[in-house]
This record gives structure tokens, C-alpha cells and sequence, in this order.
């Protein structure tokens, strides 16, 4: 009863596989770079190594890998395995929304959100704009807060505002499409 939920997600991340992964990881496999920057990240108390984890989901975030990319942008956000980084957390965050990642695009739209609350009209208008276009693009994948998030931000808009969200999400989604 002492294993991880990660653990059935990941099998790369069971013991017995560790050297053949560490291997992999080394040559420039980039599952096996996730695999160890989850497992440094999220291991047991013994394995657990933040700047090992930030520095393994790094290599592998630098080879498009969208999980390793959300996850590095976690990371860099709350400062785990080194100082703080904003700039760098939206870097990741907006590659891993770009490549799809219906967390990365419901993360985004909640800073877009955020930032709408925080600036004048003008600028506060395209920041909740884009936070819908987010919050749509996950909740059509089925990314369950997006939903709701995109029903309450839609209260905010105007039917002008809503049809510029709903045309760029459309765009967006075709362009990742091509």
C-alpha cells in the first residue's frame, strides 16, 4: 500500500528498471528523461533530489516532451530544486499549451485571468479574451475545471469579446491540428 499513483503511470520509474532508464536517460532518450526527473521529483524520501528532478525534465522538456514541459514550468513557479523563476515557469507553460497539454492550456488561461483583474480595460480585455481561448481549448479535451472556469469567465464578456475567444480558440485548434 506504500506505492505511489504515479508509480502504474510511469513503469519506467519501478526499481529494477532504474540503471536501464538512467542509461536511456544519458543517451538522450527523452521518456527516460522524464522517468527519472518524475522519479527524483516525486520519490521516496531517499530519492527525492529537486535540482536533479528540475534538471532531468529540463533535457527532456528541451525535446518537446509536454509532460516534462508542464512539469518543469511547476517547478520553476514554485521554486522547487532552485530559486523561483516567473519568466522561465511561462516559458514551459506556454510550449506545453502550445503542444496541447489541456493542464498547461487551463494553467495559462488562469494566469490570463488573473492578469485581467490586475490591469486597465484595454489590456484587461485581451487578458480575459486569451483566458477563454485557454479555458475552452482544455475543457474540449475534457479537462474538467475548464470548464467551469470558461462558463464563469464567459459572465465577463461581451458577444463581440466572446466571438474573438471562441474564433481564436478555433484557430489555435486548427493550427495545432496542420
Amino acid at each position: 500500500m506504500n506505492k505511489n499513483w504515479f508509480r502504474k503511470l510511469f513503469p519506467r520509474l519501478q526499481p529494477a528498471a532504474a540503471p536501464r532508464t538512467r542509461a536511456l536517460a544519458e543517451a538522450g532518450d527523452r521518456e527516460a528523461q522524464f522517468a527519472l526527473g518524475m522519479t527524483y521529483g516525486a520519490g521516496p524520501d531517499g530519492l527525492r533530489d529537486l535540482p536533479r528532478a528540475r534538471a532531468w525534465l529540463e533535457r527532456a522538456a528541451g525535446q518537446e516532451h509536454v509532460l516534462a514541459q508542464f512539469n518543469l514550468a511547476q517547478m520553476y513557479a514554485g521554486g522547487q530544486g532552485g530559486e523561483p523563476d516567473p519568466a522561465a515557469a511561462e516559458h514551459w507553460l506556454r510550449r506545453a499549451a502550445a503542444h496541447g497539454d489541456p493542464g498547461a492550456q487551463y494553467q495559462l488561461g488562469l494566469r490570463c485571468q488573473r492578469a485581467g483583474f490586475q490591469t486597465d480595460l484595454p489590456a484587461a480585455t485581451e487578458a480575459r479574451i486569451e483566458a477563454f481561448k485557454w479555458f475552452e481549448l482544455a475543457a474540449d479535451q475534457g479537462y474538467g475545471p475548464a470548464a467551469s472556469a470558461r462558463e464563469t469567465l464567459n459572465l465577463s464578456l461581451n458577444r463581440a469579446e466572446l466571438a474573438e475567444a471562441r474564433r481564436r480558440a478555433a484557430a489555435f485548434a486548427v493550427e495545432v491540428a496542420a
